[in-house]
């Protein structure tokens, strides 16, 4: 390629970087201190990069800078690139795996699936430090799309526009009672659970909407008396006598291996759920997440996470 035919590259990294901090602070003020510029300087620099894309990336409310649709549409783009800068910054200097690992995770997962993973994965990853926000499904989606993190989990099929959604495995629903629960010997007849008490959790989790669906389907209606935002809060009433629940295998294992739960049997079909694996659209996973999106699928088929725990056959 001859230099007629060449680019001048006008954008650069300084330009992002600000771009990026105000895009969260929300401030030239804020995101100047927090990379270390004036706020004359981050100024500076985000109307030079707004003058070289040709439009604003901010709309101007009161004193706050707030993404346009320009501004959401280019911002994947420019933490990507930011991404390669410190790649390319660390290459020679030995700090390549400190890159930090961004995860949120819908509340099943990240409380019995993941910090086993993710123990096994800092053995060969130690200098990577790991953030794992633990929420419900739709609040996992947010985070994602807003580039709150870089890698989401959720259970169910659950989306959002902008996302990418890849399966992982697959989880199965089951009934839970209190050992002396009525319904906790002999099979359930569909009348007897249509008539019990139920505890859910709450609306936009995961389980939530897997719960209902199948239910729902099989049954016509159930008796829902309790709401309780945590899958532990929700096992712990169960275990109480007061009332049943459909929640993940994997979050009940515990309490039926200690004898505070019994899984219900019952005529209704199986009910499956797909797990999940969420990333933004427009942003490219870098080496560390990567890595560990990599290391979740191993993990499964060497563990065989996929199988009933031990002692959950119903």
């Amino acid at each position: 390629m001859t230099a007629a035919n060449q680019r001048r590259l006008r954008i650069t990294l300084r330009q992002l970087e600000v771009f990026v901090a105000v895009a969260r602070e929300r401030s030239t003020r804020a995101a100047g201190a927090s990379v270390a510029r004036s706020q004359s300087a981050a100024s500076s620099a985000l109307a030079e990069l707004e003058l070289t894309m040709g439009y604003p990336l901010f709309d101007r409310v009161g004193k706050k800078l707030i993404l346009n649709e320009s501004g959401r549409r280019f911002l994947p783009s420019a933490l990507s690139l930011l991404d390669q800068g410190v790649e390319l910054e660390n290459v020679f200097n030995g700090k390549a795996a400190a890159t930090p690992l961004l995860i949120a995770s819908s509340m099943t997962i990240g409380e019995n699936i993941l910090p086993s993973l993710i123990a096994q994965w800092r053995l060969t990853h130690p200098r990577n430090p790991v953030r794992m926000l633990v929420m419900n499904t739709v609040e996992v989606l947010h985070a994602i799309a807003e580039l709150e993190a870089d890698i989401g989990f959720i259970e169910g099929p659950q989306t959002k526009r902008g996302l990418t959604l890849s399966p992982w495995f697959s989880d199965e629903m089951v009934i839970v009672a209190a050992p002396h629960h009525p319904l906790a010997s002999g099979v359930a007849s569909k009348a007897a659970l249509r008539e019990a008490s139920w505890a859910m959790r709450e609306v936009g989790s995961g389980s939530r909407e897997a719960a209902e669906r199948w239910l729902l389907e099989q049954l016509g209606s159930v008796q829902i008396e309790f709401e309780l935002g945590m899958p532990q809060a929700v096992a712990a009433l169960v275990s109480t006598g007061a009332a049943l629940a459909c929640l993940p295998r994997h979050s009940v294992a515990r309490g039926v291996a200690l004898g505070e739960l019994s899984i219900v049997r019952h005529m209704l079909p199986p009910s499956q759920r797909q797990l999940t694996m969420v990333t933004h659209a427009g942003r490219r996973l870098g080496p560390c997440s990567d890595a560990f999106v990599l290391h979740c699928r191993a993990q499964v088929q060497a563990q065989g996470l996929a199988r009933l725990p031990a002692g959950l056959a119903v």
